[in-house]
């Protein structure tokens, strides 16, 4: 899953793609790279990021999915909390949405039920404006497997099938690195509910601590090898920056798991 945020404010790439001309390269670019699936954002979910209206992040995001989709039948995905931005994301050409609060926005489950998209639910603690302010867990693996199993739970009886569904731990969103660590390290009960993971650790300041340093390079390397340990552990989608770079440890980590996977083949 490659990234593409089309704000002025996000961490890693905010202002660089609000041009739909720039942003629609950039997508292109990535599928050429490997990319499956490309997510598109129209507010950020930084540590601190401030809320924007659904009329802005319409404006921000509807060009570029309606632009893509008349260029490529690559998986399209919006990463959203809002139920309009979602109905007209999926009427633009969307597949997916993606939700930092797992659809827990009143009216987020029946737009997204209705919809027929494909809908990737992320735990998160707290709001992205205070998440990252003293973030406290028992038990983080147990509790946010627990969350992610109630809200597929939420989505089912909604009407949304378990095979419309991926879960995502939320790494980085209300939590401190070692409980992103400690997540990263047991991925398995995200796994017994029998619907994809998602993993998305991409230049996050959780290698700037590990690091004590805080370069982008420092942050990519800590994201590849994240990457390359959570596929190792099944994870099914990787959510990146830097698509060319993942796809080379995604094929090196396939073909260690599987031994009937030919060298050099492209990940998927």
């Amino acid at each position: 899953m490659g990234v593409l945020n089309v704000t002025p404010d996000s961490f890693s790439d905010g202002g660089a793609y609000t041009d739909i001309a720039a942003a629609v390269d950039r997508a292109l670019a990535m599928i050429d790279e490997g990319a499956r699936i490309i997510d598109i954002g129209g507010e950020s979910t930084r540590p601190g990021s401030q809320p924007v209206d659904a009329g802005v992040e319409i404006e921000r995001v509807l060009p570029v999915i309606e632009a893509l989709r008349a260029r490529t039948d690559v998986f399209l995905s919006v990463d959203t909390v809002k139920p309009e931005v979602m109905r007209g994301a999926c009427a633009a050409g969307a597949d997916m949405i993606n939700d930092v609060t797992a659809l827990q926005t009143p009216g987020a489950l029946a737009a997204a039920a209705e919809s027929g998209a494909a809908v990737c639910l992320m735990h998160m603690q707290g709001e992205p404006r205070t998440m990252q302010s003293e973030p406290v867990y028992d038990d983080v693996v147990a509790e946010v497997a627990a969350f992610l199993r109630t809200r597929i739970s939420a989505c089912q009886a909604a009407g949304i099938e378990r095979s419309r569904l991926c879960v995502d731990p939320g790494f980085g969103f209300g939590k401190t690195l070692e409980h992103n660590l400690a997540l990263m390290r047991d991925l398995s009960p995200f796994q017994q509910e029998n619907v994809p993971l998602l993993v998305g650790v991409s230049r996050k300041s959780m290698f700037a601590k590990l690091y004590d340093r805080g370069d982008l390079r420092s942050r990519i390397n800590g994201s590849l090898a994240a990457a390359f340990w959570a596929a190792t552990q099944g994870a099914g989608i990787i959510r990146t920056h830097d698509v060319r770079d993942t796809c080379q440890v995604l094929t090196l980590a396939r073909s260690l798991v599987d031994e009937s996977a030919a060298i050099g083949q492209e990940a998927v």
